[in-house]
Parts: C-alpha cells; structure tokens; sequence
C-alpha cells in the first residue's frame, strides 16, 4: 500500500475512536429502533426508523473516512446502483451501460429504466475509449468488467464525459477503494456492493453510494426515505464490523491473487488467464495507472465447460458460489449465467487461505484435467 492509502486505512479504523467521550464503546451499538422520542417541534438528529438510524451512521461515517467523501448506504449493492440511476435520469435521457459488466445492472436498466423512457445504449468495456459521449446524460462505468476483467481507461473516460456534459457513475466493487479510487479521477458517483470484500465474511448483504457532491448525496438519501430502500441496523453493525480487518484482508487476497494468475498462466491445462496485474492483459500499462491494487478476482479459462465444473469440484479449498469477495476462495462458470465469456471461463476470487496451500490445491485440481 502507498503512503496515502496506509493514512485512508488508519484514518478509517480510527475515526470512531476519535469521537468517544469516557465509557462509550469502540464497536457502535446496535440500535434496532422504529420510534424516538419527539416531543414538540422535531429537531431531533433521528425522528423515524425509515429516515434515519444511529447504527447506519456509525457505517456511513466510516465508509466516509474510507472514501473520502459523503456516503449512503443501502440494502444492497444493486440497491445503490438503482439509487444513483433513478435519481439522475429522466424521460427521454441517454444512458451508456456496458455490455459486458455486471448482468443485473443491465437487466434493471432494460426492464424499468427503458420502461420509464430512458433510452439505454449499450457498449462492451473496452470500446469505451471510441465511444462518442456526446449527448449522453450519464455514463455508467465498471473497471475491471464483472466478470471477464476488461479494462477501461478512467481518466480519459471522465475528461471526455465531462467535456460532454454527462454525469459519470463508477462501480467500483471489484476493486474496492483500496484497490482504485474513481472519485479522486472525477467520477461524480461511486456505488458499490459491500456485499463483497468491503464485508469480507459472506454474512450480508449491503451497498453504499459516495460522492463529493452534496447535492447527489442528497438526492439518493431522499429515494431511500421515500422507495424505503433501507439497510437494517444489525446488517451495517456487520460491515462496520467487517471494515475493521479490510485492509489486511485485501492486501492478502489481492498478494495470492497475483501468485496465483502467474501460476495459473503457466499451467498447460489452462487456456487463458486474465488478470489485470499480469503483463499479457491488454489493459495492463491503463491498470498501473489508475490502480493502487490489482484486485482479488482471476479469470481462468479451461478447455470446455466440463473441465470448468470439474476443475472447481475437485479443488477442495474453493467453494462453487456465486460472487466474490470473501475469506473463502470461490469460484463458478459464469456462461452458465449467461456472461459474455467462453463456456470454460472460471472467475476465481481469492480468499485468505495461506497462498501455497492453495496453489498445491489448485494444481492437483488441473492436474486431473492434464491427464
């Protein structure tokens, strides 16, 4: 980690600490509240469980620490996508959303937002560079791509959008902001599933949207009070949790990741490898730029469906499941979901396992593929 992203770390595991007054506890309470007290005029900090809540608070500061800007968290991460979009389009507006990110985005942007007359377009992750932006209300990025690891160039995204007068919103899950920092490019918006790494335990579900800008913060806190797109108090007590050992989980996943994507590319029953810190990815020199870390997903590619299902069956210490991000290193064929990738892509997300035990079991599961 750099200097500046070791100051975001302590910074974050410490700025509860700062603000305690004698016996108050380190860990934030849980407060499972649908009244307060309100007597008279209601100028109280918190008036009603779906306005407001302490425990959501104690989350929001701290991931405000983190991302260096306002936060609002939500239910899920899909939650805060569709907090970020429906706040800022209207009828008759253009969307850019890429054809290769995560599948739900595209599938909530078809069946309600094009219902509602936005017009939606669509463009795989790496043709984002020739893309004319022009006339576009919002751009919608996802770099690396969920799931086949394409990489966009950020910078020149944003410069662009901006030139065109177009909002630009990052989801940066699989990177975390420990991994790539969108709002310090310029993005407007950066919403993500905490979900995944952020909450490392693959207890819960959450999502945050953060921002510089007060006035779309605002915005997306006011669609939770009314849509009542609100986390449970328990829920972001678990993720507030689960930030105290995030840096030193991501660092470990993000290490064995990168031990693994060089192994793996050398292995000969692998096809393919795509990792954005491996040389061979065609986005590599655009990821060393805009990167802190390389991420903690891989993508393998097997020679067919079959030897993808067997490969992940076989290892013992990777558990087949969907999503990623957690201290258990998983893995799933994502073509059976319909991804844009070959029958035998495997994305892979590491976990906290020691590295060499699990590249001796990853190895004896491709061994049997070599035979």
């Amino acid at each position: 980690m750099s200097p500046a992203s070791d100051k975001i770390v302590a910074r974050t595991l410490h700025h509860r600490a700062a603000t305690l007054s004698p016996g108050e506890p380190l860990a934030p309470p849980i407060v499972p509240a649908s009244l307060y007290c309100l007597p008279g005029q209601p100028q109280a900090p918190h008036q009603y469980g779906r306005w407001s809540n302490p425990t959501w608070g104690a989350l929001e500061e701290a991931l405000a620490a983190l991302e260096g800007a306002e936060v609002a968290i939500f239910p899920s991460g899909m939650a805060a996508i569709a907090s970020a979009l429906m706040t800022q389009l209207s009828p008759g507006d253009r969307v850019l959303i890429p054809s290769d990110g995560y599948y739900t985005t595209r599938a909530l942007a078809e069946k309600y937002l094009a219902k509602a007359g936005i017009h939606i377009e669509l463009c795989r992750t790496t043709e984002y560079a020739a893309r004319d932006l022009s006339g576009f209300k919002l751009i919608y990025a996802e770099t690396p791509s969920n799931p086949g690891l394409d990489i966009c160039d950020l910078t020149d995204l944003i410069r662009r959008a901006k030139a065109a007068g177009a909002l630009v919103v990052v989801d940066n899950t699989t990177m975390t902001p420990l991994g790539q920092r969108p709002l310090e490019l310029g993005a407007d918006i950066v919403v993500a599933s905490d979900t995944k790494a952020l909450n490392g335990h693959s207890d819960v579900l959450l999502g945050h949207v953060a921002s510089r800008d007060s006035a779309l913060i605002q915005a997306v806190r006011d669609w939770r009070t009314l849509m009542g797109a609100i986390p449970g108090p328990f829920e972001a007590w678990l993720v507030h949790r689960g930030l105290d050992s995030f840096e030193v989980r991501f660092e470990r996943m993000c290490a064995t990741a990168r031990i693994l994507a060089e192994r793996l590319a050398g292995h000969r029953a692998v096809s393919s490898v795509r990792y954005p810190g491996l040389e061979s990815h065609p986005g590599h020199d655009t990821a060393r730029q805009q990167m802190i870390r390389f991420g903690t997903v891989v993508g393998v590619t097997l020679a067919s469906a079959a030897a993808a299902d067997q490969f992940i069956s076989e290892a013992r210490y990777v558990l087949p499941a969907t999503s990623f991000g957690g201290t258990h290193t998983s893995a799933e064929r994502r073509a059976r979901w319909g991804d844009q990738v070959a029958e035998g892509y495997v994305r892979l997300s590491v976990g906290c396992e020691p590295a060499e035990a699990l590249w001796s079991d990853l190895a004896q599961a491709l061994g049997s593929l070599a035979e």
